[in-house]
């Protein structure tokens, strides 16, 4: 069975920019969560504890998790097309 390339890559993407926006509303409102936002902080330009802050890492996570789905899709599709075995 194939992957949609386009599907997951934004499944991939939108979860990916959900998990960075939950921690940075989550890290102004606790710091214990700071850390994980300070550390993608380093990567993602404008990605901080707050609301702007929160959806910039949204947008961030979405390209960045979008583009890592599709480069997973389409490797996995390469794969399984190449270590397929025939039905009985």
């Amino acid at each position: 069975m194939k992957l949609n390339i386009k599907a997951f890559a934004i499944t991939a993407g939108l979860l990916w920019g959900v998990c960075a926006l939950v921690f940075g509303l989550w890290a102004s409102f606790f710091t214990p969560a700071a850390g994980v936002v300070g550390f993608l902080g380093q990567f993602y330009i404008g990605y901080a504890a707050g609301f702007a802050g929160a959806i910039i890492g949204f947008l961030w996570g979405f390209v960045d998790g979008g583009i890592c789905g599709l480069i997973f899709a389409w490797l996995y599709n390469l794969l399984v097309g190449k270590f397929a075995t025939a039905k009985s």
